[in-house]
């Protein structure tokens, strides 16, 4: 019984305590992380999806980062830039230099109004989001070493939390110490192995490898879970945070922040 209200206390503790320098949840105490920006009528993966956040006051951006043919750090999702223009360019981001990307409108064929924008590099995000939102980071195709010289160079290294495989956390640590490796965790076996192994500060199951066992399982590991719910369901919101999620990263975060404001004015009338 004992041992069963500790387990309580401590899984209680690890959802309202932010783990290695994190920011606290702006919105009812759960971390909101938009899923390539809020890109709802805004290209997406651009300054201006970025920026939508912010004025959200989302707690994350997610961002893929990809390597440009003269090694430039870009956010892209897609391997070819084929799906971002209106068919007049396409080809892969790696055999494209920073200056061809950069020619690109990847604005237009989202809206008239989004004329112009372009695929924003490393540096530009980082300018835009330095102290302003934190940063959930997925390198596509791009060096660990190359990302972390970025990062240090704006003093942002407990500002993002890094999407990899368990593989890579060593590599990261190694490189920067102070970083949030954020392992994928596959699965739930072997789950507090992976956790214990790599010390992972959170982890970020998708949304089918999700359950309640899941996450009493992490946060007895010692690590926060954000967990990919793109399918901007309330329900599925409902359920995340029955099942203990700390954080959960939406295609949709205004509706996801307006759904936890609700949540919290109604707990505090109770």
């Amino acid at each position: 019984m004992i041992i069963k209200l500790f387990l309580s206390l401590f899984v209680l503790m690890s959802l309202t305590t932010p783990t290695v320098g994190l920011e606290p949840p702006k919105n009812g105490g759960v971390y909101v992380i938009a899923h390539r920006g809020a890109h709802d009528g805004i290209p997406e993966n651009t300054l201006a999806a970025y920026r939508k956040a912010i004025e959200l006051g989302v707690d994350f951006v997610e961002i893929d980062v990809r390597t440009t043919k003269d090694g430039q750090l870009v956010s892209i999702h897609n391997r070819t830039i084929d799906a971002y223009t209106d068919g007049d360019k396409q080809g892969k981001v790696a055999d494209l230099t920073l200056a061809e990307l950069k020619a690109l409108d990847i604005g237009s064929r989202v809206d008239a109004r989004w004329k112009g924008e372009r695929v924003p590099t490393l540096d530009e995000i980082l300018k835009l989001c330095q102290g302003k939102i934190g940063i959930y980071l997925d390198p596509k195709n791009a060096s660990v070493e190359a990302v972390v010289e970025r990062i240090r160079a704006y003093g942002m290294q407990q500002q993002v939390v890094w999407c990899i495989s368990p593989a890579q956390v060593a590599e990261l640590r190694q490189s920067c110490p102070q970083c949030v490796p954020m392992p994928d965790p596959e699965s739930e076996e072997g789950l507090v192995e992976m956790i214990v192994k790599t010390q992972a500060e959170v982890v970020a199951p998708v949304w089918s490898d999700f359950s309640e066992t899941f996450s009493d399982k992490s946060h007895s590991a010692g690590a926060l879970v954000f967990v990919d719910e793109r399918e901007s369901d309330p329900a599925n919101w409902s359920l995340a945070l029955e099942w203990g999620a700390d954080g959960i990263q939406t295609d949709d975060p205004a509706g996801l922040i307006d759904f936890l404001k609700r949540r919290e004015a109604y707990r505090k009338k109770r």
